[in-house]
């Protein structure tokens, strides 16, 4: 199995640029970052079933953007090929697509099965529910960024991936995995309540003092 032990260097001789490595490669990751979700990841609470080690799907989500080429910690499933991985948020999440790094073997995953905010499922009850969405993935120890329907996933706070077969081996195994979209931290109310007191445009002159903390108060109506 290939490994990439290297660090992004691979797209960067091919230019005529040489001298420009180290600035080019920060514009290559800025835009990842820029929407990547990392520290809002409950990470201690994750549960990963048919894992061959202990926390070893929590380890290969732990993995920073710097670690995601990284050959270790790894996540193989352990009885079979399937592997079931339910991931919390400290919050809600907007997502827009997820990071996957796997292999070129028989051991790649075929596809992620995503469930939004249904951390109560085991391999059978997620056999028999429809996903609410199937991202598939392909033969390559490349990053792929898999995009979802954003539509769907506009509030969630977990998700559950469900691998049910990959392309062959007995087993399946997943070197990294990310997330990417918006995220809105919890507890908000009392900032919520200054927003409606402020909501009347002729109130608003008299508080102008809250307006801006009014502002920051977006994406929790529904919750």
């Amino acid at each position: 199995m290939a490994h990439h032990d290297g660090h992004d260097q691979s797209g960067h001789g091919q230019g005529d640029h040489g001298h420009n490595h180290a600035h080019d490669h920060s514009d290559d990751i800025e835009p990842a970052l820029q929407s990547l979700i990392y520290k809002q990841i409950e990470f201690d609470k994750i549960r990963t079933y048919n894992e061959s080690e202990p926390d070893a799907g929590a380890n290969v989500v732990k993995k920073t953007w710097q670690e995601r080429l990284n050959p270790e910690p790894e996540l193989t499933s352990d009885a079979d090929e399937q592997l079931l991985m339910i991931v919390p948020f400290a919050g809600v999440l907007k997502l827009h697509s997820i990071l996957v790094r796997a292999s070129t073997s028989g051991s790649c995953p075929r596809n992620f099965k995503i469930y939004q905010n249904r951390d109560d499922l085991d391999f059978s009850t997620a056999s028999d529910l429809e996903p609410t969405q199937t991202l598939t993935i392909s033969q390559t120890n490349e990053i792929q960024d898999l995009p979802v329907r954003r539509a769907k996933f506009g509030n969630t706070y977990s998700l559950t991936l469900f691998v049910e077969d990959n392309y062959g081996d007995e087993v399946s195994r997943v070197y990294w995995i990310g997330f990417k979209g918006e995220f809105t931290e919890l507890n908000r109310e009392p900032v919520e309540v200054l927003y409606e007191k402020a909501a009347n445009p002729k109130d608003h002159e008299l508080i102008a003092g809250i307006g801006d903390k009014g502002a920051m108060s977006g994406g929790r109506q529904g919750m």
